[in-house]
């Protein structure tokens, strides 16, 4: 018989064998003994089960509604462009048997509206991916992407680099916001690390603080040096834009988001033993200092690659995890890849309407995503009874 101990969150009372103690701040988890080489495993209690087939037809419907969305979202513009245009470009694109396309609608498809719809895919999914980690290696619900000041360390990058002539072009751009955002996480890490260790605590803390003081740094850049022309320009970019996605940014952000949600998944398991805190991971042999480590330093990357293309596009990292999780329960194998799907479908519909609901102006798809996420915010504040 395995002894536990008051100060163990996982113990049971007689009664109710289920039942979570006071020291259990995690809903709807439980370790479960009963694996038949008598280690411990995490499984989710809260929610009900997903059946594998039920899983597997959500996840399909999920990647047919992406590639649906895909398509259409690329033929909604000033321009009228059927599917079958669409299709024929790519078709054409990858060798296959095509249709004839105009020239300008080609460039229109190509150049202009597919990278950006995939670009906005790609950051949805992403940020979506992010948040549900950041949330369980934090065990902070309301945390989302932008927590370790990654966001507004990119946005000093980008300032320092359309303001300050330190470079032109889109390339030199996204450079340097990924740089702002790198130079921002270490300045995190490094207030926040104690003995190679970080307490979720003290990460949020720390990222506060580095933001406030990037954010303030921005601000000054901006007001003192900027031209008028610039600080539009930065203003529409701090706001969250994909207008200047291009297959050059995807070629950027797309080996670091493959490579990151891979390690996401294999690692999800480990996420699952984090939803206990760091002493009932470590009594299931997690080594709950370097995966932590290691889980915020994938996430800051990600973070600062996607921020680098399409600026600070709030609330998907925020909102889009409780979505998936409402979807698929608490278990991170089944979590993150419902959440990249739901990400990726969200903010291509999203920027769909941000640059057609105002046409010819453009809406920022960060005012939007706001202003659709502050409503879901409360509910989601008001669901969880968060007691202030």
């Amino acid at each position: 018989m395995v002894r536990r101990t008051a100060a163990d969150p996982t113990r049971r009372t007689a009664a109710d064998p289920t039942r979570r103690t006071a020291a259990d701040p995690t809903e709807g988890s439980v370790l479960d003994p009963t694996r038949p080489d008598g280690s411990a495993t995490v499984r989710d209690a809260g929610f009900r089960a997903a059946h594998p087939v039920g899983l597997a037809a959500l996840l399909v419907a999920l990647l047919a509604g992406l590639v649906v969305s895909i398509g259409v979202a690329v033929t909604i513009g000033p321009a009228d462009i059927p599917v079958s245009t669409v299709w024929s470009v790519v078709a054409d694109r990858l060798g296959l048997p095509h249709a004839e396309v105009p020239l300008l609608r080609e460039h229109i498809v190509w150049r202009l509206r597919l990278p950006r719809v995939l670009g906005a895919a790609a950051v949805g999914g992403g940020l979506a991916a992010v948040g549900a980690v950041m949330q369980t290696v934090t065990r902070n619900p309301l945390a989302d992407p932008y927590l370790l000041g990654v966001s507004s360390g990119a946005s000093l990058g980008a300032v320092a680099v359309l303001v300050l002539g330190f470079g032109g072009g889109a390339a030199a751009l996204t450079g340097g916001a990924f740089a702002g955002a790198l130079a921002a996480f270490a300045v995190v890490a490094a207030v926040a690390g104690r003995r190679a260790a970080l307490a979720p605590t003290r990460v949020v803390l720390a990222g506060v603080a580095v933001a406030q003081l990037c954010g303030a740094a921005t601000s000054f850049v901006i007001i003192w040096v900027a031209d008028p022309h610039a600080t539009q320009s930065i203003t529409f970019w701090l706001s969250g834009s994909l207008a200047r996605v291009d297959w050059a940014a995807l070629a950027w952000a797309a080996p670091v988001l493959a490579v990151v949600l891979a390690l996401m998944a294999a690692y999800a398991r480990t996420l699952n033993a984090f939803a206990f805190g760091e002493d009932a991971a470590a009594t299931l042999g997690v080594p709950v200092a370097r995966v932590r480590w290691l889980l915020l330093v994938a996430t800051a990357l990600l973070t600062a690659a996607l921020v680098a293309v399409s600026g600070a596009v709030g609330f998907v990292g925020l909102i889009l995890p409780h979505a998936a999780r409402f979807l698929t329960g608490a278990d991170h194998r089944r979590l993150l890849p419902v959440a990249v799907l739901a990400g990726a479908i969200f903010l291509v519909w999203v920027d769909t309407a941000a640059r057609t609901l105002f046409a010819p102006r453009e809406l920022p798809v960060g005012v939007l995503t706001a202003l659709l996420g502050v409503p879901a915010f409360v509910v989601l504040l008001h669901r969880r009874k968060v007691r202030g």
